[in-house]
């Protein structure tokens, strides 16, 4: 006879399977009690010592970023991490990920191991060093053109071993605007002579400088060198104050002294109009709004030429001296 002609075995199968379910259900139960009630014992003790002792999460922010150098180069960045414990024992810093980026776009990202300890009841600044390599960043991103200046996030994760809490993550972040410095271009528009002699001549190069980044700079000093055809006038360091405008062109004058009869055809060729090549080279130091910046100059063959008429902007002395040149050189 099966089973199901039994009513009264049929039901007390189904009685048997609905009391094993509900033993089931009842253990876990107790389970889940269990754990809430061991959970909850360990966090009333770690609440009971920390109000005992006075353990806490530690704090940090950001609290500075500085560029304490910068030229067409490099940038090299230092972020300040302030990280105050308010616990009676030192806490170990773990690790320290990082992150620069420009609207979206990674600049550069590192990690710093073993980072350090942060005293009891203490606080300490983390100095993050970072170097942004231009170059590198105008060939990842074409967009990003020298002379222009970048918005930039950074972005710190701190990883800090606590007790009672155990390892905990601190996000931090900071805004701010960077430049990618750009060279100036110059350029020696004439020479105007001061006193002439064949052992010494004193003249004044009046040289072009146009700024072509989007802030403003503040000439300090300049070294230079200048070269005539393939000799070298001189070289010299003087300290100029100019400004410098942004996008702007600007004038200054330069002095340099030489011996005429060392040029050969380089003074002929400019003193007959032809224009002569000439080379420069050096450093302009300056003021930003960014910090101090040291960047290069220079001009490769570019070609100057005496100014012989008052309408050019030269003078009667410049016409003696002209005259000199090319009596002295008629009877070489």
């Amino acid at each position: 006879m099966a089973s199901s002609d039994n009513p009264e075995l049929v039901e007390r199968i189904v009685r048997g399977k609905d009391h094993e379910k509900e033993e089931k259900d009842h253990e876990k139960e107790e389970k889940g009690e269990f754990l809430n009630t061991v959970k909850g014992f360990i966090q009333d003790i770690g609440e009971k010592i920390e109000g005992a002792v006075g353990f806490g999460k530690p704090t940090a922010d950001v609290s500075g970023v500085h560029i304490p150098k910068i030229n067409h180069h490099q940038a090299d960045i230092v972020v300040d991490v302030l990280v105050k414990n308010p616990n009676p024992v030192p806490i170990p810093l773990v690790d320290i990920n990082y992150l620069i980026d420009s609207d979206g776009r990674k600049l550069i990202s590192g990690l710093i191991p073993d980072a350090g300890t942060i005293h009891a009841h203490g606080s300490e600044t983390i100095k993050i060093p970072v170097t942004l390599i231009f170059e590198d960043i105008k060939k990842t991103f074409s967009d990003i053109k020298p002379g222009s200046i970048i918005p930039y996030r950074v972005k710190v994760e701190l990883l800090i071993d606590v007790p009672v809490f155990g390892r905990i993550t601190i996000p931090l972040e900071k805004t701010g605007k960077i430049p990618i410095p750009h060279k100036p271009d110059i350029d020696v528009e004439k020479i105007k002579f001061k006193k002439f002699s064949m052992e010494q001549t004193i003249a004044t190069l009046h040289l072009k400088l146009e700024n072509m980044n989007d802030f403003d700079l503040g000439l300090k000093a300049l070294d230079y060198e200048v070269w005539l055809g393939e000799v070298s006038i001189g070289s010299t360091e003087l300290e100029k104050t100019a400004n410098l405008e942004k996008n702007g062109i600007s004038y200054i004058d330069l002095p340099v002294s030489f011996r005429p009869k060392d040029f050969g055809s380089a003074v002929w060729d400019m003193i007959r109009g032809r224009g002569t090549g000439y080379t420069m080279k050096g450093n302009i130091d300056v003021d930003t709004p960014f910090g101090a910046m040291k960047l290069p100059i220079s001009k490769i063959g570019g070609t100057t030429r005496l100014k012989k008429k008052k309408a050019d902007g030269g003078s009667d002395e410049d016409e003696v001296i002209i005259y000199s040149f090319i009596c002295w050189f008629e009877v070489q």
